[in-house]
């Protein structure tokens, strides 16, 4: 999923815990999976955003020629405007964006 294409919430939502974890039963569970999703979306947005800084690296020692790059702004800026990697990952768990599987559940079943 493209995290920049996402119509999750920039703020905080308040959530029906009955209704977020209906599909696993437990609320842990769900969290557990929602968590895991959003340090997947964390890394993917910190690789994107090392890759397009990279471009404006600098390998000279010298603190003098440090100076502010308007391109680089703008790029943090954006990356900073984006909703919070939690808040992607609930909203494709709500919208049944998320695939997940428990491996215990399924040997109970077949046994």
């Amino acid at each position: 999923m493209d995290y920049r294409k996402t119509n999750a919430p920039s703020n905080t939502v308040t959530r029906d815990l009955v209704e977020l974890c209906a599909d696993t039963g437990d609320i842990y569970e769900t969290v557990s999976i929602i968590s895991k999703r959003a340090n997947q979306i964390s890394m993917e947005v910190k690789n994107d955003l090392f890759k397009k800084l990279q471009e404006f690296a600098s390998y000279n020692d010298n603190l003098e020629e440090t100076f502010e790059n308007r391109e680089q702004i703008e790029i943090s800026r954006y990356y900073e405007k984006l909703p919070k990697p939690t808040l992607i990952a609930a909203q494709e768990y709500v919208e049944g964006k998320i695939y997940h599987r428990n491996p215990a559940k399924e040997k109970e079943k077949l046994q």
